[in-house]
């Protein structure tokens, strides 16, 4: 099996090679601009959204409670990826190669289609909040974020994203800095207002819930795990972008500022997420701020302080989701790219342009986006929580088995640890991150995970050109092994199943 740093050192511009005389002159993101990509592509609209989004789901012990877990466990999948960078320098493909390497094509092919595929679907709730958002300055035209108009809007956004990210990572990493400074304004000045008119008492009061009447609830803990489970899959949509300094981490200036870049940038996110959830609940009541409507931040800003609260924030979404959109442009283009450089994927998503872009694989992610930009307005129910509801459940088994990689690597790769107790230390992180991740597959809940069963078995027919195109002549029946092939109808089942409980759940219909 090739190493993924040899295929890399052969990119033009977008992946360097590990060599050290070729990656020092053909570096072109430091550690500012990889953090600034981990914070964009992190703190996207998700934010501007959150107050409601959890007070949906829990109180503000619940909140706490949930934000512990999800900060904690989130913590081992980021050092995940910071150990890996650490101990496996060569390996510029981030997710991919490491899901490859330590388990071979057939899930190398899985984990490079699915984080592809789930952050289309991301785009796509970026796309349906941005119109959200714009509908509150034209009210009736973008109703729902995905009505006609707002399919229209978001597919002119789309291809022009396509347009800048086929600048290349320089380009989109200079913009990102800038965005990335401009959309942490709005939240700032947020969480500084909010702070101000913060009430103990009304904090206190509904720690634990509110009764339909208006009665304080006591701790009770089956109703507060059972916040802690819903809230899952809000929080993990939240952190998906930890790993970006991982994702083009073959454009980095040295190894080391991935990691720092990746720690930094996930310790900053977390004290913002939760600064920007509970500080409302020390105004309104959790059921209150359950009913406002998205983006609940601009709501709340406009209830406190006026309407020029409402403008600023409302523009923060626009300036946040423009430029996160960017930043995943770029950085999911590059799974395709790197995929088919080892065979795995059809040969012509090795297509570069003269800025180093993959063209193959923004190409095919504008394509795929316009296409769920279609679907989505044929969502029954809040198109936005079920874009975001997909795009964790798709995301899933890419940590989960990047945690499982290291747990391995620990086991087996003795020599690559600086010594016994940094091995124990990247075991019990692979191990604990595993269980994390295990944890967050079983909340996601059948409906979802029904979904991304159906949307892995679409993906299949990729894998078969692939193997078609490095083994030509070869009989069908031999392009994989026989427990390959068990696999293979293994997911096509599930896939089958997947799609027929989700047309029967009524997720889509005739809008």
């Amino acid at each position: 099996m090739a190493d993924s740093g040899q295929h890399a050192s052969n990119a033009p511009a977008m992946v360097e090679g590990s060599g050290a005389a070729a990656a020092e002159p053909r570096s072109t993101v430091g550690f500012v601009g990889l953090f600034a990509l981990v914070v964009s592509a992190m703190v996207g609209g998700g934010i501007f959204s959150l107050p409601q989004n959890m007070a949906q789901h829990a109180s503000a012990g619940g909140q706490i409670v949930a934000w512990a877990i999800t900060g904690v466990g989130m913590w081992f999948i980021v050092n995940t990826f910071r150990v890996l960078t650490n101990t496996k320098p060569h390996m510029q493909d981030g997710l991919y190669a490491y899901a490859r390497t330590g388990f071979g094509d057939f899930v190398g092919f899985l984990v490079a289609y699915g984080y592809w595929l789930c952050n289309c679907f991301s785009l796509v709730a970026y796309g349906v909040l941005i119109m959200s958002t714009l509908d509150i300055f034209m009210p009736g035209t973008f109703t729902n974020g995905n009505n006609i108009a707002s399919t229209m809007a978001a597919s002119l956004i789309l291809w022009l994203m396509f347009i800048v990210a086929s600048l290349g990572t320089k380009t989109g990493a200079i913009i990102n800095v800038a965005g990335t400074i401009c959309k942490m304004i709005p939240v700032f000045v947020f969480v500084v207002a909010l702070a101000a008119v913060f009430k103990t008492g009304v904090f206190v009061r509904g720690f634990w819930g509110l009764s339909a009447q208006g009665t304080p609830l006591g701790f009770d803990v089956h109703r507060i795990g059972a916040q802690v489970s819903d809230s899952m899959l809000v929080t993990l949509w939240l952190f998906i972008g930890m790993e970006g300094a991982v994702v083009v981490s073959g454009s980095a200036r040295h190894p080391r500022d991935v990691s720092r870049a990746t720690t930094a940038g996930y310790l900053t996110v977390l004290v913002l997420y939760i600064l920007v959830s509970l500080l409302p609940l020390g105004v309104y009541s959790s059921n209150q701020v359950a009913q406002i409507p998205n983006p609940s931040m601009s709501v709340i800003m406009e209830q406190c302080f006026g309407q020029w609260g409402s403008i600023m924030v409302n523009a923060g979404v626009i300036i946040s989701v423009v430029f996160a959109w960017l930043v995943w442009m770029i950085m999911i283009s590059q799974m395709p790219l790197y995929a088919a450089r080892d065979g795995i994927y059809p040969r012509s998503f090795r297509a570069t342009n003269r800025f180093g872009a993959p063209s193959t694989g923004l190409v095919w992610t504008a394509i795929t986006c316009q296409l769920l930009f279609v679907l989505c307005h044929f969502v029954n129910g809040d198109a936005w929580e079920v874009m975001i509801s997909i795009t964790s459940v798709m995301a899933m088994p890419c940590y989960l088995l990047c945690c499982v990689y290291l747990w391995k690597v620990a086991v087996r790769e003795r020599t690559v640890f600086r010594s016994a107790a940094a091995r124990h230390r990247a075991l019990a992180t692979g191990i604990l991150g595993t269980l994390f991740s295990l944890f967050l597959v079983y909340s996601a809940g059948l409906r979802y995970l029904m979904m991304a069963c159906a949307l892995y078995a679409i993906g299949l027919p990729l894998l078969v050109v692939a193997r078609r195109q490095r083994r030509p002549g070869v009989p069908l029946r031999q392009l994989f092994s026989h427990r390959g092939w068990v696999v293979l109808s293994l997911i096509v089942v599930l896939g089958v199943c997947g799609l027929v409980y989700t047309v029967h759940g009524g997720v889509f219909g005739v809008a």
